[in-house]
């Protein structure tokens, strides 16, 4: 997973899947958008006004629950 943040146009991106994907474009809202690809999988989401949207001007601080990460050897 990738999270990035352009702060020229406020948007906030986060890839869920690695590499080069074809996609359609699903928008739940103007500023919010799904990129679903084969299989209907989940590829990104895409949040524009996006320190508006997250974080009432502030983009928040990130908090991973319940998730093991695996250590290769």
């Amino acid at each position: 997973m990738k999270i990035s943040y352009d702060k020229e146009v406020d948007a906030l991106y986060i890839r869920l899947l690695e590499g080069e994907q074809q996609s359609r474009t699903l928008r739940l809202t103007d500023e919010v958008a799904l990129n679903i690809g084969n299989e209907e999988q989940l590829i990104g989401v895409e949040i524009l006004d996006a320190k508006n949207i997250l974080g009432h001007g502030q983009l928040p601080k990130l908090l991973i629950e319940n998730i093991n990460f695996a250590v290769a050897p």
